[in-house]
């Protein structure tokens, strides 16, 4: 038997490929599917089905291409409803893959239809769960997304969860390995760990919703607790992975569409598409294309661009490093911005060239923060990081102006006054500055390596926990 976890970092998302004697099976698996074809066609098995967790918010999944592709049936758990042929499994039902079978239990609570598939090896040995949003390390999925769907509270969801876990996870034995859909930094739950996979004893022993003593108006309380708003695009994923979308090919046939710079600039003034530029922060203050925004592809780029542009089908003209289009218009395709209509040919450095128009943005060290600080100059700062992280820690007399409220942080910014800018390393902060600046607020100064930077460099005043008032 092979099991292969395929952990992908920027959306913290596991999906599984596992084979026995030339079949396998392939779980919740990412929008481009040929890395899951290359796998099955190096050992010449067969894909045999596709199974599918639940109906996924926070990426769309590739399922139907790989169903078409390969085949497979695509299996849901009791109470699916997709607008597409899939089977729909009954709970306790079986399905054999070479030597080895997953059995189907149904663990709704995370959404109604959520399904964890159970790895019985050759031996007849319970051997590993794919969890998929019930368990994480960690953690359990939260259980405010479905309401709507469901017709149902975060409360009553949460105590579905609560049964689901103690009546068909929590019984299996402790040695069972626990794979679960996601990890740290995925918005899918509140405290998961940064391990990808862990034993359910030790998650028993750890995890906070798993402990034995825990009642259900416990567990109601605690897994409620501290839920923040998701992002605004998660609900919009669930309807293409329940509905259907564009193949991958065809996204990334329309996608890749070289643009001289007069063409991307005609296309810029004729359509009312958003200018993404995804090169790093740096590199993008020295000089872009004017009214870009920036989201740097090495950073969180797939959750901010789903926090940031709230409609998945608005048309997007890409400014990237060259050779990298491909790899940004796949990366948004895997959230659903399937709208790429064409990217700069040879990226800025012949917009440059060819005589445009161009723009930047003034970045500063945090030295020199301190420096100014210290002479006593007034300085305007804006911390965009979370409500949590300036709480916890920051500059004193710096403003909190969350870049995951843009829109609300904006109207504390006064386009007559010069502002000095930083996140927690300078990739939301350029971010938050970019999208100011294409609309028009000039003054916004970048702070290199953010807040980090700024403690790090030994002449800046840094409050100690300061507790807001809404905790009061």
């Amino acid at each position: 038997m092979v099991l292969e976890q395929i952990y992908t970092g920027c959306l913290a998302q596991g999906a599984y490929y596992i084979e026995s004697e030339g079949e396998a099976v392939v779980i919740d698996p990412l929008r481009e599917v040929q890395p899951y074809l290359d796998r099955a066609a190096k050992t010449g098995a067969k894909i045999k089905y596709v199974f599918e967790t639940h109906f996924h918010a926070d990426f769309v999944s590739g399922h139907l291409d790989l169903s078409k592709k390969t085949g497979a049936p695509i299996v849901y758990g009791p109470t699916a409803q997709p607008d597409f042929d899939a089977h729909i499994a009954k709970d306790g039902e079986v399905f054999q893959v070479g030597k080895i079978k997953f059995k189907v239990l149904h663990t709704p609570g995370h959404t109604m239809e959520s399904t964890c598939y159970l790895l019985i090896d050759e031996n007849g040995k319970e051997k590993a769960l794919f969890s998929g949003d019930t368990l994480f390390i960690g953690d359990v999925g939260r259980p405010d997304l479905a309401q709507k769907a469901a017709h149902m509270t975060q409360e009553q969801l949460a105590s579905t969860l609560f049964h689901s876990l103690r009546e068909k996870v929590m019984t299996l034995p402790g040695d069972v390995v626990v794979y679960p859909a996601h990890g740290a930094g995925s918005a899918c739950g509140k405290n998961m760990s940064k391990e990808t996979f862990d034993t359910l004893d030790h998650q028993k022993a750890t995890n906070y919703a798993l402990r034995a003593d825990m009642t259900e108006a416990e567990f109601v309380k605690e897994v409620t607790t501290g839920l923040m708003p998701p992002p605004a695009y998660f609900p919009l994923n669930v309807m293409l992975n329940k509905k259907g979308y564009d193949s991958i090919d065809e996204v990334l046939k329309r996608g890749t569409h070289a643009l001289s710079p007069r063409a991307f600039e005609a296309a810029a003034n004729e359509t009312g598409a958003i200018l993404l530029d995804t090169r790093d922060a740096e590199t993008f203050s020295r000089g872009f294309v004017p009214n870009s925004i920036n989201i740097g592809i090495d950073g969180s780029f797939a959750p901010w661009v789903g926090a940031l542009i709230p409609d998945i089908r608005q048309e997007i003209l890409l400014i990237a490093e060259p050779g990298r289009e491909k790899e940004v218009i796949t990366r948004l395709a895997r959230v659903g911005y399937d709208y790429v209509i064409g990217y700069l040919d040879g990226g800025f450095e012949a917009w440059k060239k060819a005589g445009m128009e161009t723009d930047s943005i003034q970045r500063v060290d945090a030295k020199e923060i301190g420096q100014r600080l210290q002479k006593g100059e007034r300085l305007n700062i804006l911390d965009v990081r979370k409500n949590s992280e300036y709480f916890s820690e920051h500059v004193i007399d710096a403003e909190n102006a969350p870049l995951d409220f843009v829109n609300d942080s904006m109207a504390q910014v006064d386009k007559n006054k010069t502002y000095f800018v930083h996140c927690a390393g300078g990739y939301r902060s350029m971010i938050f500055a970019s999208i100011l600046r294409a609309r028009g607020y000039d003054n916004l100064i970048d702070v290199r390596g953010g807040f980090k930077a700024l403690k790090e460099a030994g002449n800046v005043p840094v409050s100690d926990y300061v507790c807001p008032t809404t905790m009061l």
